[in-house]
Formats: structure tokens, C-alpha cells, sequence
């Protein structure tokens, strides 16, 4: 879906299905409210109750044409858009202030991660664009990966429900356990928040993950964390690369790639999105509203997806899919541990 054009009553038909995600959605955002007023913070975040709140509608109630239009269209254009929003989030002044070492040490471990987990989730039997998904998600950013990578694999619903739902569990395990067994480590303040940095999933879990070790960890924390999730273009643009080669190649196509389509407009929009926000060009008072409107698209867009998911078919894959984030945040945290060794951080 790129538009309106395919919608044949046109805009109007598209408003069912949008304000039922939108109700979702906001179902979701006060369901996130709630758990901040009794915890202090979100442990699932707003994204994930957006999926699991969509997914229990779809369950008791099938949506039918009427509503399927709108829905579709959040699910696809409206993350897109998303997805170029995020773009405003990472800056290359974050490069320069992480050293070359240590920064070719995560893109190291970004590049291991994803060729690892892809081949674990294979090994169990899932399919590769859920075994992409999980990887992309372990390797990068968690869920925000996994959103951005899904249009561009084709993935549908319920892969990127499971992805997601699993991926998101274990990720608030991560944050709980790691403070626990940092101590057992005998890591120093600044190569624990750089262990954080390199293996939970979002920034507010590494400020979770970090906050009891103090400001060092806190800082090494969340910069390492934001190269991470600056690996997020080029992989998107490594991943459309191989999807418009794949593409060709099974329509019996030449080999030779197709410039117009090589890379997805909304990842060519991420990457500008970045480059102006490095140059400067974004006034720091439009960060803020900027990354909420990404936030809220995104949560949006995950409400669609959860209102096309088949919980049973999520069900399904259960084992297999927590079966391959474990074993796949066990290697990247044995990785991780290995940098740590070799670039010595603080």
C-alpha cells in the first residue's frame, strides 16, 4: 500500500479503521500512564501494550472490510512516516565522541550479532523474515528496529507481533537481572554501563539498567546505546539492498539492481532526517516534539499491526521464538563482554 490511490471510495474510507487504531493506541499510551503512576517507570512499554491491545481486539472481533482499509493503511504508510521521524533522534557527534576503537568494536559486535541470531533462528525453524526481525532486534534498538526493518522484509503482522512480544519480555528481564549480576563481574562503573549499552534493547532501559551504578555507567550507557542505534540506517539500506536483489532475482530478472527501488523512500528519509539533524539543522526545542510525534506514530502503527495479528499463530511460534532471543542475547552478551576485555574502556 503507498497511498490513497488504491482506495477506491478514497480518503474518507481510510477514517474507520485509523480512529479504531487511534483508540488502541490511546488505550495503550494509558495503559503505559498507569504503570508509570504505580512504578515510577513503563516496564512494557506503550508500543508493546499497542500490539497486545490490538491483538486481544482482533481476537474477540473480526474487523471487516470497512474497517481493514484504515487499519492497513496505519499499519504500513503511517509507520513509514514514523521511520523517517526517528531520524531526528541520532546524530554523528555521538560517533565522534566514542572513540574509533570502541566505535568499530560495536559495529563489530552489530554486524556478529544479526549473522547470529539470523542463524539461530533458522536453526530453530523460523521463518527468515521472523528470524531477521528477532535479529535486527537483539542486535540493534529492540522494538524500534524491529518496526523499522518489517516493511522493508515484508513482514506481516504476525511476525512482527511475535518479534516484538517476545523480544520485549525478555528484554525487561535483561534490565531487572543485569544491576544483579554486575557486581559478579567486578566492573567498573564505566565497562558496565558500556556491557548495558551494548546488550538492553532501548535507551530508557539502559537509564534503568545503569541508574544504581551511578553517573559514569549512566553516560557510557547511553552514548554507547546511541551508536547502536545509529547501525539502524545502514542495516535497513544492506537489508533493501538484498530484498531488491532477491526480488529481481525470483521474477527472473537481470542482476543488475534498480536504482528507484533499491532503497525504501522512508529509509533514504531516515538517513536525511540524520544528516540534518547532524548538521545542526533541527533547533534543539524541536527535538523533543519531534521524537514524541515519531513515538506516537509508531505506537499508532503497532496498534494496526496487532489488530491484523492471529494470537494462536503467535501462540504457535512461542517456543521457538523465546528460544531463540535467549540463546540469541547470550552470544551477544558473551560479545559484548569480549570488547569490553579488548577496548578497555574507563
Amino acid at each position: 500500500m503507498t497511498g490513497f490511490r488504491k482506495f477506491d471510495d478514497g480518503p474518507l474510507a481510510l477514517a474507520p479503521g485509523v480512529l479504531l487504531c487511534v483508540a488502541v493506541a490511546l488505550v495503550a499510551l494509558g495503559l503505559q500512564r498507569i504503570e508509570v503512576g504505580l512504578f515510577g517507570h513503563a516496564w512494557v512499554e506503550a508500543l508493546v501494550l499497542a500490539i497486545l491491545s490490538g491483538a486481544v481486539v482482533r481476537t474477540l472481533w473480526t474487523p471487516s472490510a470497512r474497517w481493514t482499509r484504515g487499519v492497513h493503511f496505519s499499519a504500513k504508510p503511517v509507520l513509514e512516516a514514523a521511520i523517517v521521524l526517528l531520524g531526528a533522534s541520532v546524530s554523528a557527534a555521538t560517533v565522534m565522541a566514542i572513540g574509533p576503537l570502541m566505535l568499530a568494536g560495536i559495529v563489530g559486535i552489530v554486524v556478529l550479532a544479526i549473522a547470529s541470531s539470523y542463524a539461530i533462528g533458522r536453526a530453530l525453524g523460523l521463518h527468515e523474515r521472523l528470524a531477521l526481525l528477532i535479529a535486527c532486534g537483539n542486535s540493534i534498538c529492540g522494538n524500534s528496529a524491529i518496526a523499522a526493518v518489517a516493511p522493508i522484509i515484508d513482514a506481516d503482522g504476525e511476525e512482527v507481533s511475535s518479534a516484538i512480544a517476545f523480544t520485549a519480555v525478555l528484554g525487561v528481564a535483561v534490565v531487572l537481572l543485569l544491576p544483579l549480576i554486575a557486581p559478579l563481574m567486578g566492573l567498573s562503573d564505566v565497562r558496565y554501563g558500556v556491557l548495558a549499552g551494548l546488550t538492553v534493547y532501548a535507551v530508557p532501559q539502559v537509564l534503568a539498567a545503569t541508574a544504581s551504578a551511578g553517573p559514569l555507567a549512566v553516560q557510557a550507557g547511553t552514548l554507547v546505546k546511541l551508536v547502536r542505534v545509529l547501525m539502524l540506517g545502514p542495516v535497513c539500506v544492506v537489508l533493501a539492498v538484498a530484498a531488491s536483489r532477491k526480488a529481481q532475482a525470483e521474477g527472473g530478472a537481470p542482476g543488475r539492481l534498480d536504482l528507484r527501488r533499491l532503497v525504501p523512500w522512508f529509509i533514504i528519509g531516515f538517513l536525511v532526517m540524520a544528516a540534518i539533524r547532524s548538521a545542526g539543522w533541527i533547533p534543539a526545542t524541536w527535538l523533543a516534539p519531534v521524537a514524541a510525534t515519531s513515538s506516537a506514530l509508531t505506537v499508532l502503527a503497532m496498534a494496526a499491526l496487532g489488530l491484523e495479528t492471529d494470537l494462536k499463530a503467535v501462540a504457535r511460534s512461542g517456543v521457538r521464538v523465546t528460544a531463540a532471543v535467549i540463546l540469541s542475547l547470550a552470544v551477544l552478551f558473551g560479545i559484548a563482554l569480549l570488547l569490553i576485555q579488548v577496548a578497555r574502556p574507563g
